[in-house]
């Protein structure tokens, strides 16, 4: 086995009670009674993680400050707790744990930041810093943004000492280590233990990254601030400093291999969404043009329509202004040959009238 895999390691996405006793996570069984316990609270669904009235805030902008000293009094409280924290950013609550009896601190506390940038900020950053003479831990909620998660009262957590033999695994301050034996695939799909990630290992020196809001929401939260609307080119300017300080993380945190191999898939995913992309654009233009040819071609057969209806109603006119013509030169031409014949029967029946009347003139 060579030494790499030997310091690879792996942390949860997803809290399973048999697995976070599992030093690799890969066991089956439950090797103590706190896990045992845990595992039945996880089948039986006794544990809510939304149910604690007083885990009010946005989880996405609030961290666990971990190992906080036990005499910490709410003047301390604010004076170390809440200067040392707003460094990274600023701080809209904190919350105290205290014992439901007593009303002692239970060592442990969650700070609320305006903004999810400045929560990933003090996420990384405050990690094993020092409040109050006392090595902290800081983590991001785990209680709403894991799914599965149980409470270290209930038998889980990531938490532990060695003196309890209750170690906990797959946290930030105590990840699983790579498998050294054959893995048991079958028995954890049957247990619904997720397997550990072959291949995608990371060191010991790699800061795991908390969950990511989905995209929609985040472009909420960047669009909208305190005020109200963010202009668009704020909005762009914000949003283009959170990817250059992602993009800076991920190069700091993953090891070159990583990185180019990384790289190399989001060139390839790059190119095929430029060819996507042009696809579309030429079945759009294609589109585009077939729509405008045929808009052409109706605009020119209504253009034509409306021509032939409009000649043909000229030809109409003409033909009845020559049907009128017509009718009133026949009308005026047989009027006339009528004026005629009547004015040659008047000579005719005058002619007589005198030939008659000298025949008679003559006979006397």
């Amino acid at each position: 086995m060579s030494s790499s895999r030997v310091n690879a390691v792996f942390y949860a996405e997803s809290y399973h009670p048999i697995q976070a006793g599992s030093i690799d996570g890969t066991d089956t069984l439950p090797h103590d009674n706190g896990v045992y316990r845990a595992f039945l609270c996880s089948s039986a669904g006794l544990y809510d993680p939304f149910g604690d009235p007083k885990a009010t805030g946005d989880p996405y902008c609030t961290v666990f400050v971990g190992r906080l000293n036990h005499l910490t009094t709410e003047d301390t409280l604010h004076k170390n707790v809440i200067r040392s924290m707003s460094k990274y950013g600023r701080i809209k609550s904190l919350r105290l744990v205290r014992h439901i009896v007593t009303g002692a601190s239970r060592g442990y506390a969650f700070v609320e930041y305006e903004t999810e940038r400045e929560m990933r900020r003090a996420y990384e950053d405050a990690h094993h810093s020092i409040i109050d003479d006392c090595e902290i831990i800081v983590d991001y909620n785990r209680q709403q943004l894991m799914p599965g998660w149980i409470p270290r009262r209930l038998g889980g957590g990531h938490g532990g000492k060695k003196e309890s033999g209750q170690l906990r695994f797959g946290g930030r301050e105590r990840p699983f280590r790579a498998p050294l034996r054959p893995i048991p695939l079958d028995d954890l799909k049957r247990l619904g233990i997720p397997p550990p990630p072959e291949g995608k290992y990371m060191s010991r020196f790699q800061v795991p990254p908390p969950p990511r809001r989905k995209k929609s929401s985040v472009d909420r939260e960047d669009r909208y601030n305190k005020d109200g609307y963010v202009d668009g080119e704020e909005f762009s300017h914000k949003r283009s400093s959170l990817d250059r300080e992602d993009r800076h993380h991920e190069r700091s945190s993953m090891e070159r291999d990583d990185w180019e191999e990384h790289s190399h898939k989001r060139s390839s995913k790059d190119k095929k969404r430029s060819s996507i992309d042009r696809e579309e654009r030429f079945h759009k233009r294609s589109s585009g043009d077939r729509e405008e040819q045929r808009s052409h071609r109706r605009s020119s057969g209504d253009r034509e329509e409306q021509w032939s209806n409009k000649r043909s109603y000229i030809h109409g006119e003409e033909r009845q202004r020559s049907d009128s013509r017509s009718s009133t030169y026949w009308k005026e031409h047989s009027h006339r040959n009528y004026t005629d014949r009547e004015r040659e029967r008047e000579r005719e029946s005058h002619k007589r009238h005198r030939h008659s009347t000298d025949s008679h003139g003559h006979g006397h």
